[in-house]
């Protein structure tokens, strides 16, 4: 059976979901591992020698939780989209009225969590990049 249109962008914002997760969590798991495991988000940037160093990290559960959410965001949507392909094209089923509701459902609780997870994110970054932009503006150059 082929598929309607709405049920092609929905396995595309699937897919699309699942892949902004999984960066998202790989990208704030890399980079916490880059700075010895310590959560760079809000944290306040100092050098060491010729290198950055956090001189004062956050709490390691704020990037629990947007590395947990995004991964999570990325394994249900992924799950999903597989789901509903196997179901849609072959096993050629169709979804009723409470299980729409209930995805639904799960789907807003995920979106509130994404949104919750990209503010920390987005703030935490932020204030990281300024601290580092503070550091330029105290550091006095040296000619030559």
């Amino acid at each position: 059976m082929a598929l309607r249109c709405l049920q092609r962008v929905e396995l595309a914002l699937f897919a699309a979901a699942f892949l902004c997760g999984a960066v998202a969590a790989a990208a704030l798991t890399r980079t916490q591992g880059s700075f010895s495991g310590r959560c760079p988000l809000y944290g306040v940037a100092a050098l060491n020698g010729s290198s950055l160093a956090l001189a004062r990290p956050s709490a390691p559960s704020l990037c629990y939780f947007v590395a947990g959410a995004s991964g999570l965001l990325a394994l249900y949507c992924l799950l999903l989209l597989l789901f509903w392909v196997y179901s849609s094209c072959i096993e050629d089923s169709s979804r009723g009225p409470l299980g729409l509701r209930v995805a639904l459902a799960v789907s807003a609780v995920a979106v509130f969590l994404i949104l919750v997870s990209a503010c920390v994110l987005r703030f935490g970054t932020n204030s990281l990049c300024n601290s580092i932009s503070s550091l330029n503006k105290t550091i006095r150059r040296l000619p030559g």
